[in-house]
């Protein structure tokens, strides 16, 4: 009788830590991440990734944030460099984060948004993408600025080909395709996307972001919905473990001057908080040749409507259901609480 009695009370316990660990997984995953890796994620930011842009105006090292709580600003770059080609930002998005509400808006300019490139050739219009290949992150975060009339504080960028890798250390992602997409453009590069997998790996995903046969609009909505997979496959629960090895692939493909305290923070709070609500919106514009050339003429509609969002995310007082969203294609811009997400 004492013997069934313990069984079931080493079962009872059995049960009760099986229960708490799936209870209080996210604090047992922040608890692991502080313990054994977050020493190891600062030092691969510090040594390969933490680039801050030249201050002309301070040679001051500015001092490290343990946490930040306010919403703030961020350039994501996606560049493309293949082999002797100068390196395009091939991405671009004027990204607002609000940690507390666990929201991040992303506004995609499109690579051929015709715009002064600032502090290029008198601010010469050209396409933003060249901006970067002309001066790097500096160049194009002052010419997004100028763009979108708001200030950025960060950026963050990485060149695809590391994004390859790191899909394939991911195990790869879900991505929404239903059909067939073919590549076959005189001069581009082939290559065939079969649709309807569960699945897809480094290659497949890095030309699902690139494939712009059918518009580069088309390949804008594609990126942002990239991201948004990536993001939500990095921070689900069983890819912990693979912390170190997609650190280690990034490496010199990831660059930012966001601080690694900063960062460590922000995931922690992150891996400890609800899932990161992304909401999308793409500056669209009108093609039209100039000199022979492709551009997009920005929709001012369009530009005027991220405007605004930004100041309505930027806003610390904005309530979380007062947030301006995107909403769906040709919708009145609304607070979420009518209009909801895309």
């Amino acid at each position: 009788m004492k013997k069934v009695k313990k069984r079931y009370i080493a079962l009872l316990v059995v049960l009760i830590i099986a229960a708490g660990g799936f209870l209080f997984r996210k604090p047992l995953t922040v608890l692991a991440f502080d313990l054994f890796l977050s020493d190891q994620v600062k030092q691969t930011l510090e040594q390969e990734s933490y680039v801050p842009l030249v201050n002309e105006n301070s040679s001051v090292k500015p001092e490290p944030i343990a946490y930040k709580n306010e919403p703030f600003s961020v350039m994501l770059l996606g560049t493309d460099q293949r082999e002797n080609e100068t390196a395009r930002s091939d991405t671009m998005i004027y990204a607002v984060v609000r940690p507390e509400d666990s929201k991040m808006l992303l506004i995609s300019i499109p690579r051929d948004t015709y715009t002064e490139i600032i502090g290029h050739d008198d601010n010469e219009k050209d396409k933003i993408t060249h901006a970067f290949a002309f001066g790097g992150q500096q160049m194009a975060k002052d010419t997004l600025e100028a763009l979108m009339g708001h200030d950025i504080e960060y950026y963050a960028s990485i060149n695809f080909q590391g994004l390859k890798d790191v899909v394939d250390a991911l195990g790869g992602l879900p991505l929404p395709i239903k059909k067939d997409i073919v590549n076959k453009g005189k001069d581009h590069e082939k290559f065939t996307i079969v649709g309807g997998q569960s699945s897809y790996n480094g290659v497949d995903a890095l030309n699902y972001v690139r494939y712009r046969e059918d518009s580069d609009f088309n390949r804008t909505k594609r990126q942002q919905v990239f991201l948004d997979v990536v993001a939500n496959k990095m921070l689900s629960f069983n890819q912990i473990g693979n912390i170190s090895t997609l650190l280690s692939i990034m490496g010199e493909n990831f660059k930012t001057d966001m601080q690694p305290s900063m960062i460590i923070s922000l995931a922690k709070k992150l891996m400890s908080g609800k899932e990161m609500d992304i909401s999308s919106f793409t500056v669209m514009g009108e093609g039209t040749r100039i000199g022979g050339v492709f551009y997009d003429i920005v929709n001012e509609e369009d530009l005027s409507k991220a405007k605004l969002m930004i100041d309505n995310w930027m806003n610390a007082g904005t309530p979380i259901d007062q947030l301006i969203e995107p909403g769906k294609a040709g919708d009145a811009l609304e607070p979420a609480a009518t209009a909801g997400a895309q």
